[in-house]
Formats: C-alpha cells, sequence, structure tokens
C-alpha cells in the first residue's frame, strides 16, 4: 500500500493498525536544534485520545509516546524522528460480525474492493486511530511555526443546526476552546451542543458537524501559483483525515451569491506591510498566503458506528443485517480540533521549508 506519507520537505510516513501493536511515526526533514521530549507531544494528544468525557469512545488508551530516534541531548539532530505509540486497550472480538459483514458509511467495502482483503478490527489502516500519529508530528511542527510567529487553533463552530457566535475568529483563545469538552468557545452554544451529543447518544445515534481553523501570523508568499497551492494542500491535508466531507476557507459557498464588489478585499497599508480591509479570501490569494489570517472550515461526519441495528450485505452481496458492536464516538468534534490543527501546522510548516530553502534558524 503506497501513499502513507505526507509533505514535500517536512514528511511524515505513519504505519499501524487500531488493533495491530501500535502505531509508528517517522517525521523527516526537522531541522535539527529544537528542543524536543516526550512532554512536548503530550498536551495534543491528550486532547485526542479517547474516554476523556462521556462525549467520546470510551476506548481506555493512555496513548504515551515513545521517540525512538532523532532526538540527542534533548534535541532534534537533522535525523528521522521516529516514534512509536503501544495500543493497549483493544477489544478485536468486538468486530467479530464485520468478518463477512460491511459496515455502512464506513471503507471495508471499498478496501475490499481496491485490495481483495481487509483487516476487519475497527477498520485496520482505515481507523482514526491512525490520526495519533499526526497529532504527534503536528506537535513538532507547531512548536516549530510558534518560533515563526505562527499561532494555529481549532475549534468547534457547529453541531447539528446549532452554530456557534464567533464574532472575530482571529480574537478566540486557547482557553475559551478548552473550557468545555465540546471544543466551542460560545458557552451558550456549547452547552446546548452538549445536550444535543448526550440526546443523539442515548438515541443510541450520531451527529455531525463543521471545525472552523485559525492560522495566524502567517506572512504574506507561502505556496505555489498552480498545482501546489497553499489552499490545495490544506485541503488535501484536511480532507485526508477520516469523516470529512467538506472544505471551505474565507467565505467559502457563500461567495456564490455575492457579487464582485462585495467580495473583493481592498489593499491598504498595515504597518510596514501590505494588507487587506477585509478577509473573504481567508489568507490566501491564487493559492499563495496573503499576511491575513488563513480562516479554514471543515465539515465532519455523523459516526458512521452507531449501536443499532443497519441494513448491508455480505462480502457475497446477501442482504443482511448489521449491529454493530463497540466504543465509539456519539460525535467525532470533540476529539477532531487536535487533528485538524495538525494537519494544518503539518502543511504550513512544510510549505514555510519549501519557501526557505529547509531551513529553520534555531537559537
Amino acid at each position: 500500500m503506497a501513499a502513507n506519507t505526507f509533505g514535500e520537505r517536512f514528511r511524515v510516513t505513519t504505519a499501524g493498525v487500531s488493533h495491530g501493536q501500535g502505531y509508528l511515526c517517522i517525521i523527516d526533514g526537522c531541522p535539527a536544534g529544537l528542543p524536543l521530549s516526550v512532554e512536548d507531544l503530550l498536551p495534543d494528544l491528550a486532547r485526542r485520545r479517547p474516554g476523556q468525557s462521556k462525549l467520546t469512545t470510551q476506548r481506555d488508551e493512555a496513548d504515551l509516546p515513545e521517540i525512538w530516534s532523532g532526538v540527542f541531548d534533548g534535541k532534534t539532530d537533522g535525523t528521522p524522528i521516529g516514534i512509536i505509540f503501544r495500543n493497549q486497550d483493544q477489544r478485536s472480538g468486538d468486530y467479530s460480525e464485520n468478518i463477512e459483514k460491511y459496515r455502512p458509511g464506513h471503507a471495508d467495502f471499498t478496501f475490499d474492493a481496491k485490495f481483495g482483503f481487509r483487516d476487519y478490527r475497527g477498520g485496520g489502516r482505515s481507523s482514526a486511530r491512525e490520526t495519533i500519529c499526526r497529532v504527534a508530528a503536528g506537535a513538532i511542527a507547531k512548536k516549530l511555526l510558534a518560533r515563526l510567529g505562527v499561532k494555529i487553533l481549532g475549534y468547534t463552530k457547529q453541531i447539528g443546526s446549532i452554530s456557534a457566535k464567533i464574532d472575530n475568529p482571529t480574537q478566540v483563545t486557547f482557553e475559551q476552546i478548552e473550557a468545555t469538552p465540546v471544543r466551542c468557545p460560545d458557552p451558550e452554544a456549547a452547552q446546548k451542543m452538549i445536550d444535543l451529543i448526550d440526546s443523539v447518544r442515548k438515541d443510541r445515534n450520531s451527529i455531525g458537524g463543521i471545525c472552523e481553523l485559525v492560522a495566524t501570523g502567517v506572512p504574506a508568499g507561502w505556496g505555489e501559483p498552480v498545482f501546489d497551492k497553499l489552499k490545495a494542500d490544506l485541503a488535501k491535508a484536511l480532507v485526508s483525515l477520516p469523516a470529512v466531507t467538506g472544505f471551505e476557507y474565507g467565505d467559502g459557498f457563500a461567495v456564490a451569491t455575492k457579487l464582485g464588489s462585495e467580495n473583493n478585499d481592498p489593499f491598504i497599508p498595515k504597518g510596514d506591510r501590505i494588507g487587506t480591509e477585509s478577509n473573504h479570501h481567508g489568507g490566501m490569494l491564487g493559492g499563495i498566503s496573503s499576511g491575513e489570517p488563513i480562516i479554514l472550515r471543515v465539515a465532519i461526519k455523523p459516526t458512521s458506528s452507531i449501536p443499532r441495528p443497519q441494513k448491508t450485505v455480505t462480502r457475497e452481496g446477501q442482504p443482511t443485517e448489521l449491529l454493530t458492536k463497540g466504543r465509539h464516538d456519539p460525535c467525532l468534534l470533540p476529539r477532531f480540533i487536535p487533528m485538524g490543527e495538525a494537519m494544518v501546522a503539518l502543511t504550513l510548516i512544510d510549505h514555510y521549508l519549501r519557501h526557505n530553502q529547509s531551513r529553520l534558524a534555531m537559537e
């Protein structure tokens, strides 16, 4: 199976399955001299880990990383960084019925169609547990970007029909996001979202939503003008995450009803740089960063694994019924936030290194 690596200059390769021994992450291209320890990875991994509240799956994984290579005397040494995670609480027996039945909404059928073989235990390689590697790599990318003054925050914008009121995305703080288990910075909307998730959980169902991601401090000039546009690579990065079904940046699909005079952002002087009066373009013009905040949104589908009978077929095409067992999130948004942040960070550091000859000053 090819295509397990993301990035050009800052390359992240992952291996492993959700019900195997664990996961391996290799990060190639990290500049030497960055102070790095396991403790640097833990905060974002804790935000991604299962069992953090009743709103998430109750699988009990510590998600503790082991750094095997690429760090010497507490700093990156310029060689590939190897990180492993050991699975501890997999319950493969919960998936025995999936051996001959395809789960609706999952990659079971398409994986079989491509390879003629699949790991039926929790989705195997298609499992969202693979994102543990991305979040760890993203934590390193965030630390590098912080040295450049770049900050990335994601939060829950919407769950079901409940939308948060966010007047200025660039003013949202980490503390506001983490104040509730749903990771929504609007307290009133957050409580409604929590109640909704709890309701669908009790009804043995699931619910989707929207994550908004904001990157500030990105200077003008990152990205390429044709196929490797920054917006295109950000879209690929985020849509490569499990359960993402839609991507937009700036005003996104709302531009379909606008006039050009409404949508264009007038250029103005901003201190020692040129900026724009508004930011309908979401921080990217022609696939290149403009210096304004990069604002993205992704739609997350409802969790496909729901504990209620669903119609399906066997591998032979015979109609049947499947009752999904196991422990699953009634809503993916709370745990998705660090995943989305990680993929934005990986894309941005990769484009920075492309733009700056693969070097980052390490003071």
